[in-house]
């Protein structure tokens, strides 16, 4: 994984965020605010401006840049959670490149970083039921083999949402109503990784 190809990445979560805004939304006005996707879109819109003209010296710049352009630019809980995702992984990665080792350890300490700021757990129905499994199946082999496993995960745990009462976020408010109803943030987290995917496929 260089900084070309994590371009490659944003810019392709980008793309994924604009095809499937609507979908967020219908999801997020189940048992949200009904912003999630117009939020997704604008957030990841304003990272591939913001990376166009960035020169980045290694891949932790790129994702640095964007988790700050999210948390400036996305409204609701969504831009603070992923932005510190983004930013808290990018500062493990000082060097050009990274490999599925690396980017592994560094996707890990982002998620660490954003259960902290979130206080999100595994079964709470957040973007933690894909992000964690997604993680957890993201090994230290070549990064398009690993990228597959996580993507895999994440959908599988995006799904897992759906039978869940929410106890975090705007959805909990709703109590056993929320109970039937996919996660948009899980959906969103499936999305950031299949597009890894697509980036790193030979």
């Amino acid at each position: 994984m260089d900084t070309h190809l994590t371009r490659l990445w944003m810019r392709a979560v980008a793309t994924a965020m604009d095809l499937h805004k609507d979908r967020l939304t219908q999801l997020d006005s189940a048992i949200g605010d009904a912003d999630h996707g117009v939020n997704m879109q604008r957030g990841f819109t304003a990272v591939v401006a913001a990376l166009d003209d960035y020169e980045a010296e290694n891949v932790g710049d790129v994702l640095v840049k964007t988790g700050t352009t999210l948390i400036s630019s996305v409204g609701g809980a969504a831009g603070p959670l992923y932005g510190t995702f983004f930013r808290t992984a990018g500062k493990q990665l000082t060097a050009p490149t990274a490999d599925g080792g690396e980017l592994a350890s560094a996707l890990g300490a982002g998620l660490r970083g954003l259960q902290k700021l979130g206080a999100a757990v595994p079964g709470d129905k957040t973007m933690v039921d894909a992000l964690m499994p997604a993680l957890a199946a993201f090994d230290s082999e070549a990064p398009a083999a690993a990228a597959a496993k996580a993507a895999d995960a994440a959908e599988a745990g995006m799904r897992g949402t759906i039978p869940m009462q929410a106890r975090k976020g705007r959805a909990s408010y709703l109590g056993a109503r929320s109970v039937g109803h996919q996660d948009p943030g899980a959906t969103s987290a499936a999305l950031i990784f299949r597009a890894l995917v697509e980036v790193l496929q030979p």
